[in-house]
């Protein structure tokens, strides 16, 4: 995306709300600039580097609108680019991460660079990887990393989630939902019309962490305690790319992978902090 289709997106997006189109456009030029895209190229690095993140406690309340406008979202530190880790062809689109929790809930707020975006199901255990969709898969105990669970959204709230009680090879649960999610979406440009060219999507969400409380050591975290998580983002009708945080190491496309999943610390370090609030 060049410099100009981010101008002409921040005059759209101020139109409505100077404060979201500000977040929204910072999120992305620093995702998209910041340490030269080291997954954006197309070679990528020649041994597996296992990626790990600080987790801030979020110091005030997250509205869940999709916004990600609160200091709190700007203060936190991305999580990194992703990798394209079975590319083939076509425009790579990059995907900006944060993460933040508190004692109830983990919260997860991306901004993903989207020329053509398509969402069609809004219903929670739908067709989501039809759609332009994100995902965490995270093995809340890392004591037992076979042990992990994935929730994967699109921009209009539809959701899926899963738990893999024993590891890739053997069948998910067949009865489990995750209770009090709460997912809230937004984008710039037109859903599922590839008459014109979009800018991008964004997706707050809230899982509480009371749905795993069984599978972690403590509930809520102690600091300095970590859990394996991974982000992976695919599906959309043009241009579909696979993408993730911690790249895989299968020939196909294959995200259940726990063995290369990164790694998320759960930090006491408040955001925003009296260094950082506006």
């Amino acid at each position: 995306m060049n410099v100009t289709s981010f101008r002409d997106c921040f005059s759209s997006m101020a139109r409505g709300s100077l404060m979201r189109a500000f977040s929204l456009l910072m999120w992305t030029l620093v995702g998209l600039f910041q340490g030269s895209l080291p997954g954006s190229s197309m070679a990528e690095e020649p041994e597996f580097q296992r990626p790990e993140y600080q987790i801030h406690r979020a110091g005030q309340e997250i509205t869940i609108d999709g916004r990600l406008d609160e200091p709190a979202w700007s203060a936190a530190p991305q999580v990194g680019a992703f990798h394209f880790t079975w590319y083939r062809e076509g425009q790579k689109e990059q995907s900006v991460a944060r993460l933040l929790w508190d004692d109830e809930n983990l919260y997860v707020g991306h901004i993903c660079e989207d020329s053509y975006i398509s969402a069609i199901h809004p219903e929670h255990d739908g067709r989501i990887p039809e759609d332009d969709c994100f995902e965490i898969i995270f093995a809340p105990d890392p004591a037992r990393p076979e042990v992990y669970f994935n929730i994967e959204w699109n921009v209009i709230g539809g959701y899926v989630d899963n738990f893999r009680p024993d590891g890739p090879t053997k069948p998910r649960a067949k009865v489990w939902d995750a209770d009090g999610v709460r997912i809230a979406g937004t984008f710039e440009g037109t859903l599922n019309d590839d008459s014109d060219i979009d800018t991008m999507w964004a997706v707050e969400v809230a899982v509480p962490l009371k749905n795993f409380e069984k599978f972690m050591p403590d509930c809520p975290p102690r600091s300095g305690s970590h859990w394996n998580l991974n982000f992976n983002r695919h599906g959309g009708r043009t241009d579909p790319q696979y993408s993730q945080w911690s790249r895989a190491d299968t020939a196909v496309p294959s995200f259940h992978t726990p063995h290369r999943f990164g790694r998320v610390i759960f930090s006491d370090v408040v955001s925003p902090s009296d260094s950082n609030a506006p």
